[in-house]
Protein backbone atom coordinates (compact mmCIF):
# COMPACT_ATOMS: atom_id res chain seq x y z
CA UNK A 1 0.00 0.00 0.00
CA UNK A 2 2.62 2.06 0.48
CA UNK A 3 3.68 2.00 -3.22
CA UNK A 4 0.66 2.85 -4.42
CA UNK A 5 0.31 6.00 -2.34
CA UNK A 6 3.80 7.15 -2.73
CA UNK A 7 2.91 6.18 -6.94
CA UNK A 8 -0.82 8.72 -6.27
CA UNK A 9 1.66 11.22 -4.62
CA UNK A 10 3.65 11.41 -7.37
CA UNK A 11 1.05 11.54 -9.62
CA UNK A 12 -0.55 14.59 -7.59
CA UNK A 13 2.62 16.33 -7.45
CA UNK A 14 3.64 16.16 -11.21
CA UNK A 15 0.00 17.23 -12.19
CA UNK A 16 0.16 20.38 -9.94
CA UNK A 17 3.43 21.10 -10.88
CA UNK A 18 2.41 21.00 -14.73
CA UNK A 19 -0.28 23.12 -13.84
CA UNK A 20 1.00 27.06 -13.38
CA UNK A 21 -1.09 28.26 -10.29
CA UNK A 22 -2.82 31.07 -10.64
CA UNK A 23 -1.97 33.80 -8.96
CA UNK A 24 -4.04 35.81 -6.58
CA UNK A 25 -6.19 38.78 -8.60
CA UNK A 26 -5.21 41.65 -7.02
CA UNK A 27 -6.86 44.61 -8.21
CA UNK A 28 -5.20 46.96 -10.03
CA UNK A 29 -4.63 50.89 -8.44
CA UNK A 30 -3.90 53.89 -10.85
CA UNK A 31 -1.03 55.82 -9.35
CA UNK A 32 -2.80 59.53 -9.06
CA UNK A 33 0.13 61.36 -11.35
CA UNK A 34 1.98 63.91 -8.97
CA UNK A 35 0.88 67.63 -8.94
CA UNK A 36 3.22 69.77 -9.51
CA UNK A 37 3.57 72.76 -6.85
CA UNK A 38 1.75 75.74 -8.17
CA UNK A 39 4.51 78.20 -9.35
CA UNK A 40 3.42 82.07 -9.75
CA UNK A 41 3.63 83.53 -12.95
CA UNK A 42 5.65 86.17 -13.69
CA UNK A 43 3.95 89.68 -13.77
CA UNK A 44 3.93 90.41 -17.83
CA UNK A 45 5.87 94.05 -18.47
CA UNK A 46 2.35 94.98 -21.24
CA UNK A 47 0.10 97.49 -20.92
CA UNK A 48 -3.41 95.32 -20.28
CA UNK A 49 -5.60 96.29 -23.79
CA UNK A 50 -8.99 97.41 -22.22
CA UNK A 51 -11.70 97.19 -25.33
CA UNK A 52 -14.12 99.61 -25.26
CA UNK A 53 -17.02 99.13 -28.11
CA UNK A 54 -18.71 102.29 -29.47
CA UNK A 55 -21.21 101.93 -32.37
CA UNK A 56 -21.47 105.01 -34.81
CA UNK A 57 -24.52 105.40 -37.10
CA UNK A 58 -24.42 107.61 -39.38
CA UNK A 59 -27.38 108.21 -41.41
CA UNK A 60 -28.36 110.48 -44.55
CA UNK A 61 -31.38 111.54 -46.64
CA UNK A 62 -31.61 111.67 -50.46
CA UNK A 63 -31.59 115.52 -49.51
CA UNK A 64 -28.13 115.18 -48.39
CA UNK A 65 -28.91 115.62 -44.54
CA UNK A 66 -26.73 113.64 -42.66
CA UNK A 67 -27.19 113.06 -38.71
CA UNK A 68 -25.30 111.01 -36.30
CA UNK A 69 -25.66 108.51 -33.25
CA UNK A 70 -22.82 107.21 -30.82
CA UNK A 71 -24.48 104.31 -28.31
CA UNK A 72 -21.75 102.45 -25.93
CA UNK A 73 -22.74 99.31 -24.90
CA UNK A 74 -26.43 99.41 -25.69
CA UNK A 75 -27.13 102.75 -24.27
CA UNK A 76 -27.51 106.09 -26.35
CA UNK A 77 -24.85 108.57 -25.78
CA UNK A 78 -25.40 111.25 -28.70
CA UNK A 79 -28.63 111.02 -30.69
CA UNK A 80 -29.48 113.13 -33.81
CA UNK A 81 -26.17 115.19 -34.44
CA UNK A 82 -26.42 117.04 -37.32
CA UNK A 83 -23.21 116.11 -39.34
CA UNK A 84 -22.52 118.39 -42.62
CA UNK A 85 -22.57 115.87 -45.43
CA UNK A 86 -18.96 117.44 -46.23
CA UNK A 87 -17.43 115.95 -43.03
CA UNK A 88 -19.44 112.51 -43.63
CA UNK A 89 -17.31 112.45 -46.95
CA UNK A 90 -14.07 113.20 -45.35
CA UNK A 91 -14.73 110.52 -42.33
CA UNK A 92 -15.62 107.96 -45.09
CA UNK A 93 -12.44 108.80 -47.20
CA UNK A 94 -10.34 108.01 -43.63
CA UNK A 95 -12.27 104.94 -43.05
CA UNK A 96 -11.99 102.90 -46.03
CA UNK A 97 -12.23 103.02 -49.61
CA UNK A 98 -15.70 100.75 -50.30
CA UNK A 99 -17.15 103.22 -47.67
CA UNK A 100 -16.23 106.25 -49.45
CA UNK A 101 -17.55 105.03 -52.51
CA UNK A 102 -20.78 104.21 -51.18
CA UNK A 103 -21.05 107.20 -49.39
CA UNK A 104 -20.00 109.31 -52.21
CA UNK A 105 -22.55 107.62 -54.52
CA UNK A 106 -25.07 109.03 -52.24
CA UNK A 107 -24.13 112.67 -52.06
CA UNK A 108 -23.41 112.33 -55.65
CA UNK A 109 -27.31 111.86 -55.95
CA UNK A 110 -28.65 114.84 -53.57
CA UNK A 111 -26.44 116.59 -55.17
CA UNK A 112 -28.05 116.16 -58.23
CA UNK A 113 -31.44 116.82 -56.73
CA UNK A 114 -30.14 119.94 -55.51
CA UNK A 115 -28.79 121.11 -58.99
CA UNK A 116 -31.96 120.22 -60.50
CA UNK A 117 -33.67 121.73 -57.70
CA UNK A 118 -31.48 125.15 -57.59
CA UNK A 119 -31.90 125.51 -61.49
CA UNK A 120 -36.00 125.62 -61.04
CA UNK A 121 -35.91 128.13 -58.68
CA UNK A 122 -33.05 129.81 -60.71
CA UNK A 123 -35.65 129.67 -63.70
CA UNK A 124 -38.77 130.72 -61.11
CA UNK A 125 -36.52 133.76 -60.03
CA UNK A 126 -36.46 134.79 -63.13
CA UNK A 127 -39.61 134.79 -64.02
CA UNK A 128 -40.47 136.79 -61.11
CA UNK A 129 -37.61 139.53 -61.83
CA UNK A 130 -39.31 140.25 -64.95
CA UNK A 131 -42.80 140.65 -63.75
CA UNK A 132 -41.20 143.05 -61.68
CA UNK A 133 -39.44 144.76 -64.13
CA UNK A 134 -43.21 144.52 -66.37
CA UNK A 135 -44.39 146.60 -63.47
CA UNK A 136 -42.06 149.31 -62.49
CA UNK A 137 -42.13 150.73 -65.97
CA UNK A 138 -45.97 151.50 -65.98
Amino acid sequence: MSTETETEQAETVATESSVPAAAPEQPVVAEAPTKKPRVPRAQSTAKKTRTVELTLTVTGTADGEWQAELSQGGKRVLQGLQVPAAAVSRAAAELHEDISKTIESVLDTAREQHRARMEELEAELSKVKAALADLQEG
